[in-house]
């Protein structure tokens, strides 16, 4: 046995109210159930528990908030360090992998229910996956040539290896799940062609466009959206130029550290509250610093200045005050304060939002153009469902893949209650 492994599963106290679990993971994973066939040595064991909840260990093991989730809620880490937890699911992933381990089925046959998922990220394949353990025929439709989503365009390889991803999906893929590539919901896919062919539609195409300030300037050459960065890949040339980042959050963090990696003489990553408030993984932030990436804390950017293309960034330093009814220190903008500094781009990396499309969907929709939806992730249209960041916007890898299994529960309902 692994020797670090050991020790890291040792280290766990098998609590019996279950924090990490109940309070911590997103998807309820039985995290000292798993842990303890680890001490035990029974790997394949470990697995088949993790598989009961989860059909991404080797990937949520590696990329999920640990500390803001399931290690933040560990028992020993409230006088001392917690345990491991995500290094001990990675370690289950990855030997389910080189060992071939497969996902396990319901034994579920001849139902004779079709259910479309459009788009192949975490959420669609999820649901995907513990739908097909169920006997039910799923096609994935997606609107690239790979699945993954934002497991592949929206995080680095540094963070998340293509082949982790790639291993992890055959698994889901070889439950029976059918693949339909280069399908774009609005372009060549129509709702209404589906809804013909298929019992069920789970919506599950994410919202990766990024969000704006609203501010004078953003227009200008050279504003970016860190989203569309990460996933298209359309960088400009970095080389010798400075690169402002404005936001606080993993995609802040990704997209500086691609970014100094491209040959960026300077990146700085521009957040108006304080570093201990930030939404990004404290990992992720001191592995930027440690790679030579600026942090501008407190600050805020108020107006990108240039001709036809960035030139400069006019921000201003804001205080942290308690506002009443708020939980949370607000920013405010110091009066005053303002000041400006030399900049080549700027990327807004400040949130997500809905695609343009979802309007034309004929879809209830909140009044932040999310997909609405009840208390069972159903649409206004009681055969569609939907969830992930197309129903909340970005959250972390483990909801929408929580939001899958919910919605694959949902749709097993229906089928097994008429």
């Amino acid at each position: 046995m692994n020797q670090n492994i050991k020790q890291k599963s040792d280290y766990c106290l098998n609590c019996k109210m279950k924090p990490c679990s109940n309070k911590g993971c997103p998807l309820n994973n039985d995290i000292p159930g798993f842990i303890e066939q680890i001490k035990n040595e029974n790997y394949e064991e470990a697995y088949r528990i993790l598989s009961n909840t989860t059909v991404l260990p080797a990937v949520c093991g590696k990329i999920c908030p640990h500390q803001k989730q399931c290690q933040g809620s560990c028992i020993r880490g409230i006088k001392g360090e917690p345990v491991s937890i995500g290094d001990l699911e990675s370690f289950i992933g990855d030997y389910s992998i080189e060992n071939n381990l497969q996902i396990e089925r319901n034994n579920n046959k001849g139902i004779d229910k079709k259910v479309a998922v459009i788009g192949g990220g975490p959420a669609g394949l999820t649901c995907s996956a513990f739908l097909a353990k169920h006997g039910i025929k799923v096609t994935i439709f997606e609107k690239y040539n790979y699945l993954g989503g934002l497991l592949v365009h929206g995080i680095p390889e540094f963070r998340l290896s293509k082949k982790v991803v790639k291993d992890s999906i055959q698994k889901i893929l070889d439950l029976g799940v059918k693949v339909k590539y280069n399908q774009q919901l609005g372009n060549n896919l129509k709702l209404e062609d589906l809804l013909k062919e298929y019992d069920y539609i789970f919506l599950a195409i994410g919202a990766n466009v990024s969000s704006k300030m609203g501010i004078e300037g953003e227009n200008l050459a050279g504003v970016y959206g860190g989203n569309e960065l990460l996933e298209y890949k359309n960088h400009p040339d970095y080389n010798g130029k400075v690169v402002l980042v404005n936001g606080g959050g993993n995609v802040a963090m990704d997209t500086a550290r691609t970014i100094k990696r491209l040959g960026a003489k300077e990146v700085k990553v521009v957040y108006r509250r304080a570093k201990e408030q930030m939404p990004a993984e404290e990992k992720e932030i001191n592995d930027a610093i440690n790679e030579g990436i600026e942090f501008l804390f407190q600050n805020n950017i108020v107006k990108i200045i240039g001709n036809e293309k960035v030139e400069k960034v006019e921000l201003i330093k804001t205080e942290l005050v308690q506002k009443e009814g708020e939980s949370r220190l607000s920013p405010i903008d110091i009066q005053g304060s303002n000041y400006e500094i030399d900049a080549d781009y700027v990327i807004m990396a400040l949130g997500s939002r809905t695609d343009n499309l979802v309007k034309d969907l004929n879809l209830d929709l909140t009044t932040r153009n999310y997909i609405e939806i009840d208390e069972n992730y159903k649409t206004s249209n009681h055969k569609i469902f939907a969830g992930g960041d197309l129903v909340e916007g970005r959250g972390s890898v483990a909801k929408a893949a929580r939001d899958g299994r919910n919605v694959a529960e949902q749709i097993l309902k229906q089928i097994y209650n008429g």
